[in-house]
């Protein structure tokens, strides 16, 4: 096995350096943990953005995986295959119904979900293209996807960016309802922002936005790609507050760590995506499409919904537990094991030390402490993750003290 010193050579010398990597080489992960190459474990309490849902390497994950990867790993979509099915029916019996789209991440399923908007409004003849999103949102990277995200640092360098996109404040329902225009055809939200802070929409709001879209006759798209598939201890993130949309968007810890993306609507919609009008080589492969149906499996079997409301109400009591100690602690927010911390200041110290002593953590938005284990963590683990949190905040000098 390479050295860390060697991988990180590799690195340097043939991979784009469009990312920020630790210093690290990741060579094993199993359950809530991850070894580097040098031996060192440590608590992963981010779940890679909430991809490994189940924990890394969770056997009956890997053992579906092996086996249909010993049976068939690829066939185009001009084929049927079971696995593809199953994962469709999973996504309509645990959500709204509807019919679902495959692609290969969460950007992707974005953009599928925007151009279903334009072309449903295309047809139904109304001349509609505009859609409204929310500041602080994430939607990917992808130009539909940067533009539909209202966060200037994802759009520099790229303009002139995709025309039609309109920004209101999250939780700004008269704003919302300043922009909307005739030809405004979707509004799209995140049920809870991941890469914006943990943001969390109110129900109200939600409702607001549902009522909006009947009675102009818009389309309702929740981008779920970080709240779906138990994230929020429900099955998907607009079960928390009952508002249901039109479409909706799925990926990160759909494929349990493989690549996959979905795009999920009512039949009325989704069958305006005819042939020619849309495609993706590698969506809905089976190899990825088992690995999906292996999730939804896992999580029906071993209670995870539960085991997720019940350790996000532990986790988010303990982190308020210890804002009244401290007042590096301003805010706590958020659903199941979706967690935000908000700091008072600048998280990136608190982050390297973490990390030094076995625990990672991300922070986003510079303040903002994301904490999303999988699923199935345990009490105890959970427990040996916070004692090495609380002892960095603790340790934080408060600013401009």
């Amino acid at each position: 096995m390479a050295t860390t010193q060697e991988v990180l050579d590799l690195y340097s010398k043939y991979v784009i350096g469009n990312y920020r990597r630790l210093p690290l080489v990741a060579v094993r992960g199993q359950g809530a943990h991850i070894w580097d190459a040098d031996g060192k474990r440590y608590i992963d309490l981010f779940a890679g953005w909430a991809v490994t849902g189940v924990g890394h390497c969770h056997p009956r994950l890997v053992e579906a995986i092996a086996r249909q990867a010993a049976t068939l790993m690829y066939m185009p979509n001009t084929w049927h295959t079971e696995p593809q099915a199953r994962l469709a029916e999973w996504i309509a019996a645990t959500g709204f119904g509807g019919k679902t789209f495959f692609c290969n991440s969460g950007a992707e399923a974005s953009e599928a979900a925007i151009k279903l908007a334009r072309i449903h409004a295309s047809a139904a003849g109304k001349g509609r293209y505009k859609l409204i999103t929310f500041e602080n949102g994430f939607h990917g990277r992808t130009f539909a996807a940067i533009t539909a995200t209202a966060q200037p640092k994802y759009q520099e360098g790229f303009r002139p960016l995709v025309p039609g996109f309109m920004y209101a404040p999250l939780n700004d329902l008269a704003e919302v309802e300043r922009l909307v225009d005739e030809e405004t055809c979707a509004i799209m939200v995140e049920p809870i922002q991941g890469e914006g802070g943990v943001n969390v929409a109110q129900p109200e709001f939600l409702k607001g936005l549902r009522d909006l879209c009947d009675h102009r006759g818009m389309l309702l798209v929740f981008d779920e790609v970080q709240t779906g598939v138990g994230r929020c201890g429900t099955w998907w993130g607009y079960q928390v507050s009952g508002v249901v949309p039109d479409i909706m968007t799925a990926a990160k810890q759909l494929g349990g760590g493989t690549a996959i993306g979905a795009m999920c609507a009512g039949p009325a919609v989704a069958d305006r995506l005819v042939p020619g009008t849309h495609a993706s080589t590698f969506g809905g492969n089976p190899l990825a499409a088992a690995a999906g149906c292996a999730v939804f499996e896992i999580i029906r079997d071993e209670n995870l919904l539960e085991n997720a409301r019940q350790m996000g109400d532990y986790l988010r009591r303990r982190m308020l537990e210890l804002k009244q100690e401290t007042p590096v602690i301003s805010e706590v927010r958020g659903a199941g094991l979706m967690v935000g911390v908000e700091l008072a200041q600048n998280g990136a110290d608190l982050v390297n030390w973490c990390l030094e002593r076995g625990l990672y953590v991300n922070c986003t938005h510079d303040t903002v402490l994301r904490l999303m284990p999988p699923l199935n963590i345990t009490r105890d683990v959970l427990d040996e993750a916070l004692a090495i949190l609380a002892e960095g905040v603790r340790a934080m000098r408060p600013a401009g003290k």
